[in-house]
């Protein structure tokens, strides 16, 4: 069966439901700077909903602070093109459920402290808590600024979707809710965006099966194109994913995520007691790997829809990262609304970064940095800090998303970051409670010094990119594509281009150190911890 390119766009009822996510989001903001306008002078209130929340929506709040558009958007193409490794990191959810639950979640809870970086000034000084802050919100900003913009443009290629007045509004909805509602409104829009996610991935499975016979055939395809792969357990650290990679190099990154940016443990210091806490982390670990799976059912349903006509390689989308979008446009366009849910759940992976990282700027911004030199500030003056605070880091992320537009191939290098990163502050914050020789000099040495020598590996790696021999893209057909009225048989062993030029000038020979940099992305992380750690002790010792 010959397949066309598939040119369509929203229709009304589809912009109906993208409308009522940002109703109903700003909805609940709006409910509770009501219901709590007599605790409206109270930062803990504001800022820590009070530290009396449940573990359940604080673990649906996690859930989908994690889960950024991009996610939704990259994941479903990670199986797509690379095939079923990436399911390991369910395990990886585990462990660093363990991890966090039994080192980190008592370490900082037991203190009754807000910022996380309060407790590298107690262990050391204030100048390591002020370097753990501001690494924090440059990833921050970063990080949020692509959130907001990557998948808007996604969206807006395949489907038409205005990209700015997505991103203004996106912007826009997040910072009033936030403004106004404080955490409790950021949690609770968390739960009703974490479930919109769920249902518009199990909408594309749902019709995707029905299209295709059932699970049962989506299987089979994806097993024949070579998809159903759980069998790298090689040791060479350039294979981009493999058991080894993921387990070790997967945990030092979501270590560094769940146990030491201030969006996650500020959620674990708002629930009313110690083992809430503990729970919310594990469900927690339930919900990111369901919703991991579910991504990974729709990429093998996409790749079983498009087995013989890629429309990546048949240059129908210009990134995989659209290939979700197209696919629900393809086979959802004729349910009125149905293209708007999926809409929604990619949306609300970004309203929950959004508003959950500028919710945790805001705190560690007045506790790192105003108040240490403001120390007589009343309760009333610090909450509407705070909600100026949350205003400036909205402005600051849709300035961001403003700029990621002329960054190009810089937009990796800025989505890398918190790879980079996550290994030195886990390392920085294990000096900490680990090793109690090592003083304030050798922490922000190795906290320095590894995240550098982690962004080395990564300008390295895009200056000699490792070799398909250790990315491993997997074969993708255009067999059955049709263009225009012709059809064509051409095949494509990998996703390149459709044409390459008649005359290439010889590729010089690669540096021996170019095998250095091949290491799999996730490697950079234990990198950083590595070179952190030793650094620190080096200094220390020395000092």
């Amino acid at each position: 069966l010959n397949m066309k390119e598939v040119i369509r766009s929203f229709g009304t009822w589809d912009y109906v439901v993208f409308a009522l996510l940002f109703v109903i989001s700003a909805s609940i903001g709006l409910f509770f700077a009501f219901r709590n306008r007599k605790k409206s002078n109270d930062a803990q209130e504001y800022l820590m909903g009070g530290r009396h929340m449940h573990a359940v929506p604080v673990a649906f709040s996690l859930t989908a602070g994690f889960l950024s558009a991009i996610t939704v958007l990259g994941t479903p193409s990670e199986f797509y093109v690379y095939g079923t490794m990436f399911t390991y990191y369910c395990f990886v959810y585990v462990i660093v459920g363990i991890v966090a639950s039994e080192i980190y979640i008592p370490l900082f809870y037991n203190l009754g402290i807000t910022s996380t970086y309060e407790y590298l000034e107690l262990r050391f000084n204030k100048y390591v808590r002020v370097a753990g802050t501001t690494i924090y919100i440059i990833n921050q900003v970063l990080y949020i600024g692509i959130v907001i913009y990557a998948p808007a443009l996604a969206l807006n290629e395949v489907t038409g979707l205005d990209l700015w007045t997505s991103v203004i509004v996106t912007g826009v909805v997040c910072t009033f809710y936030t403004t106004l509602g404080g955490l409790k409104a950021v949690i609770w829009t968390d739960v009703f965006q974490c479930t919109v996610m769920v249902v518009g991935f199990l909408a594309v499975i749902i019709q995707g099966c029905i299209r295709l016979g059932g699970f049962e055939n989506v299987w089979k395809i994806a097993e024949r194109g070579g998809r159903i792969d759980f069998v790298h357990f090689e040791g060479d650290p350039r294979v981009r994913h493999t058991f080894w990679s993921i387990l070790t190099g997967g945990t030092f990154l979501w270590t560094g995520i769940y146990c030491t940016t201030q969006t996650v443990v500020q959620r674990y210091l708002c629930c009313r007691t110690l083992n809430h806490a503990r729970l919310s982390v594990y469900l927690n670990a339930v919900g990111v790997a369901t919703i991991a799976i579910l991504a990974g059912m729709a990429g093998l349903t996409m790749y079983a829809y498009y087995v013989e006509c890629d429309p990546f390689s048949a240059g129908w989308v210009s990134a995989t990262d659209q290939l979700m979008p197209y696919f629900v446009m393809d086979i959802l366009y004729e349910f009125p609304g149905l293209p708007g849910v999926f809409l929604c759940s990619t949306f609300s992976g970004t309203l929950s970064t959004v508003s959950s990282g500028i919710n945790a700027m805001a705190a560690v911004t007045l506790e790192d940095y105003i108040k240490p030199i403001k120390k007589d500030l009343s309760q009333r003056a610090e909450v509407w800090i705070s909600k100026i605070l949350v205003i400036f880091f909205g402005g600051c992320c849709l300035a961001m998303s403003a700029l990621a537009s002329n960054l190009g191939g810089v937009l990796n290098a800025a989505l890398s970051i918190n790879g980079m990163i996550s290994g030195p502050m886990v390392a920085l914050f294990t000096m900490g409670w680990a090793f109690p020789w090592i003083n304030s000099w050798g922490a922000l040495s190795g906290v320095i010094v590894g995240v550098g020598l982690a962004t080395w590996i990564y300008i390295g790696s895009t200056i000699y990119p490792p070799s398909n021999e250790f990315v491993r893209k997997l074969y993708l057909s255009t067999e059955s594509c049709e263009y225009g009225n012709t059809s064509t048989s051409i095949n494509y062993t990998t996703v390149a281009p459709l044409t390459t030029p008649n005359f290439t000038l010889p590729t010089p020979p690669a540096p021996p150190i170019a095998d250095w940099y091949a290491m799999s992305y996730l490697y950079y992380g234990v990198f950083g911890f590595v070179a952190a750690l030793v650094v620190g002790h080096i200094v220390s010792f020395a000092t």
